[in-house]
């Protein structure tokens, strides 16, 4: 019953959004506001299962006129999807092994056990994790692990938190961390426009997640100095196997740079980097040589990856009604404006809206309208309004439902929304400052 009247609610929420549209919109607008936000209320309120929610542009976009089935269903095989597909079964490996929990013990037994040493340790080990698998498989992974390293109950906390918000902040460091990466990546491909290279990618991003690691750590080490900061490591023997998932990873990680172009110095070897992925997955059911049999893809998140076809059916929804350019039309006004400013609105837009709904579903929406402004915008100014935005949307630290590390963290029972959000809105801030400088100052180079 309960359930019921989440889906209700989300129905009644998508009809009063229809209503408000239609004073400023279209009738067709207006219903692609409203099935938009349908689908929002659904994924936050969990009415239904995020997978099912997820599948659910498939019926509605054809029903009521916004997308026909075969264009929408061409979403949920976008060539981005099998790069994701392809970490995972990574992701499966890695976890199937152990082999991340000698990894995470490795960096932490490198670190002062002061409370700065350790959240910092946990954190990195998080956020290194997460710059090559997905975040969400990093949290699944670590959370566990970081919630028996102690028995004081305001440390644990807080190494949970630097779990969550380190998943969020390495995910962000290569192109496959994070979702909101991949659907960025989805879109300019989709627009026939050059992707950031892998380096140049980890170029840009690492001073970012390097200083907000950095600072996330030292915050949450506040008031712990007169406590109990005995940690307890999982000991696993460094066994052939992992020696030889360890070679793989490594020449994956070689592989990944060697491709990647340098320019103007360097162009790279030509591989497209989403074959690389799967190949590299799919090595893993090798006999003899890889780590899983097919009964191993049923820890696979379909949801997730259902979730991201949803992503850019939304996207593709807001291009085909012509919504991005409507909604661009009205915000062609801040072109007035210095860009720094237009930057800072950007990030902070971005940030604040993804604390009350999915980040994948927000930067769906929100790259098409960035991509109406390009009229208004140089090329290079506009694909840096594009990346802001979706890193942004990753550094949404208030609250569970903002990113899946936050619910994961939640879902620990030990973490209290007020702690969430009383960290989580300075690390806003803070992501919100340092963003802006590094894109202003330093991406727009590479763009």
């Amino acid at each position: 019953m309960k359930n019921y009247s989440k889906i209700i609610i989300s129905v009644l929420i998508g009809i009063a959004v229809f209503g408000i549209s239609s004073l400023a919109l279209s009738y067709q607008h207006s219903l692609f506001v409203g099935i938009l936000a349908i689908l929002i209320a659904l994924w936050t309120n969990e009415g239904l299962p995020i997978g099912v929610v997820s599948l659910l542009p498939l019926i509605l976009f054809p029903i009521f006129g916004i997308l026909e089935f075969d264009k929408v269903s061409t979403n949920y095989a976008n060539p981005v999807i099998f790069l994701f597909l392809g970490g995972f079964m990574l992701a499966i490996a890695t976890e199937k092994t152990y082999l991340h929990i000698i990894i995470a013990n490795k960096i932490i037994s490198t670190f002062p056990k002061s409370p700065f040493g350790i959240i910092l340790s946990v954190s990195l080990s998080s956020a290194l994790i997460s710059s090559f698998i997905s975040n969400t498989t990093t949290a699944l992974m670590l959370i566990p692990i970081a919630s028996f390293l102690t028995t004081n109950q305001k440390l644990r906390v807080r190494l949970l938190l630097a779990v969550a918000y380190g998943a969020s902040m390495g995910g962000i460091i290569t192109p496959i961390g994070t979702p909101p990466n991949l659907i960025f990546l989805g879109f300019l491909q989709s627009h026939n426009i050059e992707a950031i290279s892998f380096v140049n990618w980890i170029i840009m991003m690492l001073p970012l997640t390097i200083i907000m690691i950095v600072l996330m750590s030292w915050i949450m080490s506040r008031g712990l100095k007169n406590e109990n900061t005995d940690i307890t490591l999982e000991k696993i023997e460094f066994t052939p196997e992992h020696k030889r998932l360890s070679i793989i990873l490594l020449v994956l990680v070689v592989l990944l740079i060697v491709n990647s172009p340098i320019k103007p110095y360097y162009n790279g070897l030509g591989l497209d980097e989403k074959w690389i992925l799967l190949s590299f997955g799919l090595f893993m059911f090798f006999p003899k040589l890889g780590f899983l049999t097919w009964e191993h893809t049923r820890k696979l998140p379909y949801e997730i990856i259902f979730l991201f076809g949803a992503g850019f059916a939304i996207a593709s929804g807001f291009t085909a009604t012509g919504l991005s350019t409507v909604t661009a039309s009205y915000l062609s006004q801040i072109h007035t404006l210095p860009f720094f400013v237009v930057l800072l609105i950007v990030i902070t837009f971005a940030i604040f809206m993804t604390e009350i709904t999915s980040n994948t579903a927000l930067i769906s929406v929100l790259l098409p309208i960035i991509y109406g402004l390009s009229a208004t915008f140089p090329k290079n100014e506009m694909m840096l309004l594009q990346l802001v935005a979706t890193i942004a949307a990753s550094y949404a630290f208030m609250l569970p439902i903002a990113t899946p590390p936050n619910a994961i963290a939640m879902s620990s029972g030990l973490v209290k929304v007020k702690d969430m959000a009383k960290y989580g809105f300075i690390l806003n801030i803070l992501g919100i400052v340092f963003i802006s400088i590094l894109g202003y100052f330093f991406w727009i180079v590479f763009l």
